[in-house]
């Protein structure tokens, strides 16, 4: 059995909820927008999470027939990973799923209505100045957008439109913006930014939290979803 398409499921990532031990092998993800620990294989959304089909080559008929949309594209690979904040559109079940973390550290889908199946969350992990002088805005998805005005920082959120690829708004990672905890003890909770504290070294940056307890977590985890509100929808998340 191919290594390059196969995985052994004690071998899978923590994120994944499958089964470890009713097989030996399941459906390994294939190098892409996401890295395989933070990530699920379209095949195993298909067939294990959503139950559209019983085995893998079911799966891959449905993918390679054309009918899974993933961020405004047709994805015919069941390897293909699938990350956080990801939009998985089915047109002909008319069914439209967003990618999260749950409090248990989990990669969720979340039913949402097409109107927001239409855009999608990204984080800007960096940027760099290219030709022209334009700014390039790099994402945590492996995305890139160029824009006139050098007017975000690393950490910002942008929401994007995938019809014509234009920023709806802008969530700034500072004091005051509602954010997901993407890692650490308090992953898939909604907390308030309070304050973000510079560590003068190689370190990260601490972020100061206020949700349901106070608390601190590393400025990588901060992942910013609205500001007066989150513009998403969480599983089994409380707001204070």
């Amino acid at each position: 059995m191919s290594s390059s398409h196969h995985l052994k499921r004690l071998n899978a990532p923590r994120t994944l909820r499958i089964h470890r031990k009713e097989n030996t092998w399941t459906i390994r993800g294939s190098p892409g927008p996401h890295p395989l620990s933070k990530s699920i294989p379209l095949g195993i959304i298909i067939r294990d999470y959503l139950g559209l089909c019983d085995n893998r080559r079911e799966a891959k008929r449905i993918c390679a027939n054309g009918e899974v949309i993933v961020d405004g594209a047709i994805r015919k690979s069941v390897n293909f990973p699938v990350g956080l904040m990801d939009v998985i559109t089915f047109p002909a079940l008319k069914k439209h799923y967003r990618m999260v973390y749950d409090q248990r550290g989990k990669l969720t889908l979340v039913s949402v209505s097409k109107e927001d199946a239409s855009w999608k969350l990204r984080r800007i992990e960096n940027k760099t100045i290219v030709r022209g002088k334009k700014t390039q805005l790099n994402f945590h998805d492996g995305h890139n957008m160029l824009v006139e005005k050098d007017e975000y920082n690393t950490g910002d959120v942008l929401k994007i439109k995938f019809e014509d690829v234009s920023i709806m708004d802008t969530f700034p990672r500072k004091k005051g913006t509602i954010s997901l905890i993407t890692g650490g003890s308090h992953v898939g909770e909604l907390a308030t930014i309070e304050d973000i504290e510079i560590i003068a070294s190689s370190s990260n940056n601490l972020a100061k939290m206020k949700g349901v307890n106070p608390f601190t977590t590393i400025e990588p985890y901060v992942f910013p979803v609205g500001k007066n509100k989150p513009v998403i929808t969480i599983p089994e998340v409380k707001v204070a």
